[in-house]
């Protein structure tokens, strides 16, 4: 995730502070936020920058953005840097703010590993400037999202990855069990600057607000130690690239809705559900169409289809193909094991305890995603075979004979088959399965250290 299955809900949460005050509060130059009053209809009467500046508005994106943590942007401010250029420099930047000078700072280029073996391009905007976006986020969505299509499930309050998938499958249950499964290549690196800032001038009066808007789009990145100025895409990390992706693909939306069509659509993921191989493949030609020439984006041959349900993945789940049954996709699972691998390597020289601390909070919200499958099959192994990995560590770190047979005593194991264990020249991985070391470690001993189970019934 990852990040990209959180509840918006919960991101714009008014939450108490988590220590140390509002930086805005107590500083010449902050009393003037709550003095402005809130027009009626800030958008029609060109006045959202002054919403935007609103010190409870302001307050709300700062806990935000520190809940959110994150990196350092170019300028290497952390959050704490922040919060006292802030307490000093804020009247300033307001200033520049209302007046429609403010200047963004270029993005940092980071390189996020992709499970199928690319790389995602994330830009990292600075502190300040995604406070900012944070700020000005919070004002426009509110407007901007009842007027988005019912279909449409990503970053919106009130929907989740979950809700689509669900849609999904009752897609697939009535009826329609060939899915159109559209990529979107390069989708934030593709975005037009003049049709994006067109549409969002159709929402927007505020020229100061749209001024800064594209600002924030051509800032410019921060890559191998060069800025380099860029004339098109958004980049991903900043509060404010999802809600303008949902902007952008709302014409899409709204085609599709003029068109009858059946469909699910979290961010640039698309999936749209016919009734038959001939029709998917009609309107797979025809969206293509649609998307290059209407919205000038690409769609992504190699990694499109038109196929059964069970043969694609939807935000890292399938479906059976008469949809009685949402199944964990194999890259997921693949993807799973290889981080779970990766925190268990017999190599790392850690105490039990850390490792399972380490676990913990990835196979949390590994759950609290996946969970929502209906194999708990699936679960249960997946149990299993942590717990063999984890047997498997224990086993590799007691080194020897002499120390393995202590140990497998020392949890009650009889001599006999302790000294069989002990002894044995068989690898690893297949001693982790012996009925010895797996009496010595039992469930019971992994949920007394606080090993989380992946399958709770009823979680679904």
């Amino acid at each position: 995730m990852s990040g990209k299955r959180q509840k918006i809900q919960r991101e714009l949460a008014l939450e108490p502070m988590d220590g140390g005050e509002f930086p805005l509060d107590g500083h010449h130059g902050a009393e003037p936020l709550m003095a402005v009053a809130e027009p009626e209809s800030p958008a029609s009467t060109g006045q959202l920058m002054e919403e935007v500046c609103k010190r409870g508005n302001l307050k709300r994106a700062w806990q935000r953005v520190k809940r959110n943590k994150g990196g350092s942007g170019m300028d290497g401010m952390t959050i704490d840097d922040a919060s006292d250029y802030l307490r000093e420099h804020w009247p300033d930047i307001r200033s520049q703010l209302l007046k429609g000078t403010y200047q963004p700072q270029p993005v940092k280029r980071v390189e996020i590993p992709k499970p199928d073996g690319g790389v995602r391009k994330l830009g990292v905007p600075c502190v300040v400037d995604r406070l900012i976006q944070q700020a000005l986020l919070q004002v426009i969505q509110k407007r901007w999202d009842r007027t988005f299509s019912g279909h449409s499930y990503g970053f919106r309050p009130g929907r989740s990855a979950h809700q689509a998938v669900a849609q999904a499958q009752r897609y697939v249950a009535a009826g329609y069990s060939i899915v159109i499964d559209l990529d979107l290549e390069k989708f934030f690196d593709r975005v037009n600057h003049d049709m994006l800032m067109a549409r969002v001038a159709e929402r927007i009066a505020d020229k100061r607000v749209l001024k800064l808007i594209r600002a924030f789009l051509e800032a410019g990145v921060l890559e191998d130690g060069l800025i380099n100025s860029v004339d098109e895409g958004m980049p991903q990390g900043g509060p404010l690239s999802p809600l303008l992706s949902n902007l952008v693909l709302d014409e899409f939306d709204k085609e599709l809705e003029r068109r009858g069509h059946r469909f699910c659509r979290y961010a640039d993921d698309c999936n749209i559900y016919v009734c038959s191989l001939r029709a998917g493949e009609r309107v797979m030609a025809s969206l293509t169409r649609f998307l290059t020439k209407k919205l000038r984006l690409k769609v992504n041959e190699a990694k499109s289809a038109v196929a059964q349900p069970e043969e694609r993945k939807f935000l890292g789940f399938s479906i059976s193909n008469d949809g009685s049954e949402r199944r964990i996709a194999p890259q997921a699972l693949q993807k799973f094991k290889m981080q779970i691998r990766e925190l268990t390597c017999r190599t790392r020289g850690k105490s039990l305890l850390q490792i399972i601390k380490e676990l913990r909070p990835y196979l949390i919200g590994w759950r609290g995603y996946f969970g929502f499958c209906q194999t708990p099959r699936v679960l249960t192994n997946l149990e299993a075979w942590i717990r063999r990995r984890l047997r498997m560590y224990l086993w590799r770190q007691w080194q020897n004979g002499s120390n393995r047979f202590r140990e497998l005593r020392r949890r009650g194991v009889p001599k006999f088959q302790a000294a069989v264990a002990a002894g044995s020249p068989t690898g690893f991985w297949r001693m982790s399965g012996h009925p010895a070391v797996q009496m010595a470690l039992r469930n019971a001993y992994f949920d007394s250290l606080r090993l989380p189970r992946l399958y709770a019934p009823g979680q679904a």
